[in-house]
């Protein structure tokens, strides 16, 4: 405590009172569970107020107490500092005093009920004090956040209970639904590397089957370790899991070890109280072989779920065997737990290569395909994310409930495309695991936006958000959900916390971009560009986003070049399917803006390098606005065959395509006719929205031209007004430029020849710097002089 101090306590004691706890010997004053900062003296001054409630302390017993003789302060003016900051911490009023109250020219009096002394002895047979410690993150999608794994309650052959010491009284609730667990890494003495990282990962896996626990995310231990002065890969040692427990508020700090004994082996798992560092739990199992060493585990995690207060029902109903659930292989799952750590520390791209050698080891290994999938999907590789997870969508029987749940809304929301049905699985699945946020990021990510549900999309970000803090993907989601609504203020407050909490990824600094470029910032637009720079899963997206927002000013040339850099980009980090996007944005533009001959160009080389069914839609549309209608009309029926419960496909792409082609014929009745079904989702962001950000409103685009060929003005007007309304939905693509323009047409029609000259003009100032020679600039321009 520092020179002098006489502040005497025993290594354990605790004390209580209202919502603080207090750690006499560690220095810390907790508030909920949450560190509070507070300095030496104060402190000192708490702790001997804390032992005599109720009575008062004089001023000199505080002298002696805190500022020994050999100490030379000014001990008045010392003495209200400390006082001042202790009641600021305690959030306390002098002049109306909860907890500390100024006995004039005597001391002072602490006022509040205070459990404790509480110390180690006293607490090694006590249940955790649950009061102390609220909700952190749960695990996220980076290691454990994606799979949950199993639990085991039978005793199986081979498995021999050597010592078995639980502390918590059996029976009764030790943890609440809102505490957190640490896991430190196992002790591995066995000089088996195969162990290294698995058996924390298998326990981790096990214990997240529950719907009672929830762990520490990784990004939230990496932020930690980082606060520590530790590198963000170190190894979970116990004493660092401790720290890591206290300063998180969480509850337990759970780990354990193995050991070789002869050929047999020796698992330890051991949970401490975060705050007093009391040992809570203590077991060890001996097992005859490597091969029964995961069924010990199971057995070791289902009687820590059982004694930290899970109700029975809950470990009844998710306790599928690891061996049925997810792989019976050690070294399948050591590639497994070694993907994660490479997903958490280096990326997805570092990751994908032990996920697909655990599914190499183990064919059957459901929710490493469906991590696989995911990884792929996120990175804008639709057709592989689709492979994986058809894969983990055949062996989902091999999964437990929380898996399921994972795998089939994400076989319906990536592979088939249902969202409707996606959006049903994934309300159950919340309803089934209320800790788990992967349910509210799919939700906020693909189903809500895609069904024009931005309002209920914001609030599953939050809920994401909420139940995981430091997972960044809840802020990304809500944000975009966000500038669809237009409310650009809450997407870049939202994402300044994302930014607060580590790096900006790859999809924040689009969103970021994005939201410059509605407000017309051109300072953070090119902010967004500078810091994308280098950055292998962001460069080649803003590079895309770049050229986007140069053609919608009419800047096509340099578009182009901007274009190029982006495909290079992602073919040199091996991303076709990104490439092949880009390629498909640069298709659309040349086709709306006329450009017929490269348009067609662009759409063969874009299904050159993909064909999936985002790229075909694309190209489709662009060759059929180049006049191309056999190709564009083979490709629709392609993608109806091919995909018939796909929303997106059903509902936006098929219309569209149609419609468009019926437009083609001089059929402007049949065109308004094909697209009534797609009113359901119009004002949506459909998959090739959210995948290649096109095709977002193109079914109100075309109804508006198909209003023009039919000489309804009024009614074209209105189609293309819902455009300009919401530009957040839109963001860069060429139709938010092009409504202006169609508006003036429509207004023409109506004969508001004033109307029609303002939204001709507001198209030619946005356009004011534009190349010359686009094709429907001077359609434009001829056009306004007839006017």
């Amino acid at each position: 405590m520092g020179k002098g101090a006489s502040v005497q306590t025993h290594p354990g004691t605790v004390y209580q009172f209202g919502p603080f706890g207090v750690n006499a010997a560690s220095g810390e004053l907790l508030k909920n569970g949450i560190r509070v900062k507070l300095q030496e003296q104060p402190f000192r001054l708490l702790v001997v107020l804390l032992e005599t409630p109720g009575e008062v302390v004089s001023r000199e017993e505080l002298r002696k107490r805190i500022w020994p003789e050999d100490t030379f302060v000014d001990f008045d003016g010392s003495l209200r500092v400390a006082v001042r900051k202790l009641r600021e911490a305690l959030d306390d009023d002098a002049e109306k005093p909860q907890y500390i109250e100024t006995i004039p020219k005597r001391g002072y009096r602490f006022l509040t009920p205070v459990a404790g002394p509480i110390k180690d002895a006293d607490r090694a047979a006590a249940p955790i004090d649950a009061t102390v410690s609220p909700a952190a993150g749960q695990t996220g999608v980076a290691r454990h956040r994606i799979g949950r794994w199993i639990l085991s309650g039978v005793i199986l052959p081979g498995l021999i209970v050597i010592v078995v010491s639980l502390l918590f009284p059996r029976n009764r609730e030790v943890l609440t639904e809102k505490d957190t667990v640490v896991l430190a890494d196992f002790t591995n003495s066995t000089g088996d590397p195969v162990f290294d990282e698995t058996l924390r990962q298998g326990l981790a896996v096990q214990l997240e089957q529950s719907p009672f626990l929830s762990l520490i995310s990784d990004e939230r231990t990496q932020e930690e370790l980082r606060l520590m002065g530790q590198p963000v890969n170190a190894r979970i040692t116990p004493q660092i899991a401790q720290e890591i427990c206290v300063r998180t508020g969480s509850a337990v700090a759970l780990g354990g070890s193995i050991s070789s004994l002869g050929s047999q082996y020796v698992l330890g798992l051991n949970a401490k109280d975060c705050h007093t560092g009391g040992i809570l739990i203590n077991e060890q199992v001996q097992v005859a072989r490597k091969e029964e060493v995961l069924n010990a585990l199971t057995q070791m995690a289902g009687k820590f779920r059982t004694n930290a207060g899970e109700p029975l029902a809950t470990v009844e109903k998710h306790n599928t065997p690891l061996a049925e659930a997810t792989t019976p292989s050690l070294d399948a799952l050591k590639a497994y737990s070694e993907g994660w750590k490479m997903a958490s520390t280096q990326g997805e791209a570092a990751a994908v290569p032990f996920f697909k050698r655990a599914v190499e080891i183990d064919p059957k290994f459901a929710i490493a395909y469906a991590v696989l999938g995911v990884m792929y999907g996120s990175t804008g590789e639709s057709d592989l994310a689709a492979e994986y997870t058809s894969k983990a969508y055949e062996l989902r029987d091999r999964a437990n409930d929380s898996e399921r749940f994972l795998i089939t809304a994400y076989y319906d929301g990536r592979t088939t495309g249902n969202q409707e049905r996606a959006l049903q699985t994934c309300e159950a699945w919340a309803r089934a695991y209320p800790r788990e946020f992967n349910p509210y990021l799919f939700l906020s990510g693909f189903i809500y936006p895609v069904m024009a549900e931005y309002e209920k999309g914001a609030a599953a970000g939050e809920k994401a958000i909420e139940l995981s803090p430091d997972i960044s993907v809840g802020y990304v989601n809500r944000s975009f959900n966000l500038v669809a609504l237009d409310r650009l203020t809450d997407a870049e407050s939202t994402l300044r916390l994302a930014s607060e909490r580590g790096p900006d990824v790859p999809f924040a600094l689009l969103t970021k971009y994005d939201v410059a470029f509605l407000k017309a910032d051109k300072a953070g637009m090119d902010r967004a560009g500078v810091l994308a720079q280098g950055n292998s899963g962001a460069e080649d997206w803003l590079a895309d986003h770049q050229a986007a927002a140069l053609a919608y000013a009419g800047h096509l040339q340099q578009a182009r070049t901007m274009s190029e850099h982006a495909v290079a980009l992602a073919q040199q980090g091996s991303h076709k399917e990104r490439a092949a996007l880009f390629e498909t944005r640069v298709a659309l533009r040349e086709a709306f803006f006329g450009n017929k001959q490269a348009a067609k160009k662009s759409a063969e080389k874009a299904l050159a390098l993909a064909k999936e069914r985002e790229v075909v839609y694309g190209a489709a549309l662009a060759l059929a606005l180049s006049g191309n209608a056999v190709g564009a009309e083979a490709m629709a029926n392609d993608l109806e065959k091919r995909y018939p419960e796909d929303t997106s496909v059903r509902f936006s792409y098929v219309p569209v395509l149609r419609a468009r082609l019926a437009l083609d014929r001089g059929e402007p009745a049949k065109a308004i006719e094909q697209l009534q079904i797609a009113s359901h989702y119009e004002l949506g962001s459909p998959r090739s929205a959210i995948n290649g950000f096109f095709g977002a409103m193109y079914p109100v685009y075309v109804r508006g031209e198909a209003y023009l060929a039919a000489h309804r003005g009024a009614e074209a007007a209105a189609e293309f007004e819902k455009i300009l309304d919401h530009r957040g939905v839109v963001l860069g693509d060429p139709i938010g430029a092009l409504a202006h323009l169609q508006l003036g047409r429509a207004y023409a029609i109506s004969g508001e020849e004033a109307k029609a000259g303002s939204a001709y003009q507001d198209f030619f100032t946005l356009w004011k710097e534009a190349d010359p020679g686009i094709p429907i600039l001077k359609q434009a321009r001829a056009e306004y002089a007839k006017l």
